[in-house]
């Protein structure tokens, strides 16, 4: 019979970023910065746009962010 009031589950350890995650994510960044000064350029010009007000380097920093954790969990 199995005991399931064990505590002793498994604890899931938080790596922290390595050379090669900050390689790729300095690469993304740099690369979708240029593509985020366009997009915020295009945003000033209509006024509407919803991300028109956002600084170009957070926005190139959150693609950043989203994009490279996607290569390393493929």
């Amino acid at each position: 019979m199995t005991d399931l009031t064990s505590t002793d589950l498994p604890r899931s350890r938080r790596r922290t970023p390595t050379w090669e995650y900050r390689f790729y994510f300095a690469i993304i960044f740099l690369i979708s910065l240029p593509l985020a000064l366009v997009s915020w350029a295009l945003g000033l010009a209509s006024p509407n746009s919803e991300e028109s007000g956002e600084n170009v380097i957070a926005r190139a920093w959150r693609r950043a962010a989203t994009i490279t954790p996607m290569i390393f969990s493929a």
